[in-house]
């Protein structure tokens, strides 16, 4: 699995060593690139969003997408020292090569996961 971290995450974001290949946005494309065109960029290139906005899963479900999957942290604490443990975990929980993509939302205490697209 291939992780797309977003802009509002930290570069580091404390996946690697359990195993994800992961690539900042700041690496991939403009700072200010809206999210529309990182999702996009997501789904093109098999990747797996990781980020700390809500607004990923909103477009996905207006749109009624079915890729690329996205993992939302809902934390206070989005240091990779305090969350990246709990999102490992939360990672390894989601299938591999998954046919139908995945809405992972995280908290430190729970995770919940909807298949895509979603449905009200």
């Amino acid at each position: 699995m291939s992780l797309l971290i977003d802009m509002n995450l930290s570069p580091r974001p404390g996946v690697a060593d359990a195993g994800f290949e992961a690539a900042h946005w700041s690496t991939l494309g403009p700072p200010n690139a809206p999210d529309g065109q990182i999702l996009a960029f997501a789904r093109t290139n098999d990747y797996v969003v990781l980020t700390h906005d809500l607004d990923f899963g909103s477009i996905l479900a207006a749109r009624r997408g079915d890729k690329p999957s996205v993992v939302q942290i809902r934390a206070d604490d989005v240091n990779p020292d305090a969350i990246g443990a709990v999102v490992a975990t939360a990672l390894h929980s989601m299938r591999a090569e998954p046919e139908q993509g995945e809405l992972l939302t995280i908290d430190p205490m729970r995770m919940r996961v909807r298949l895509l697209p979603v449905r009200p």
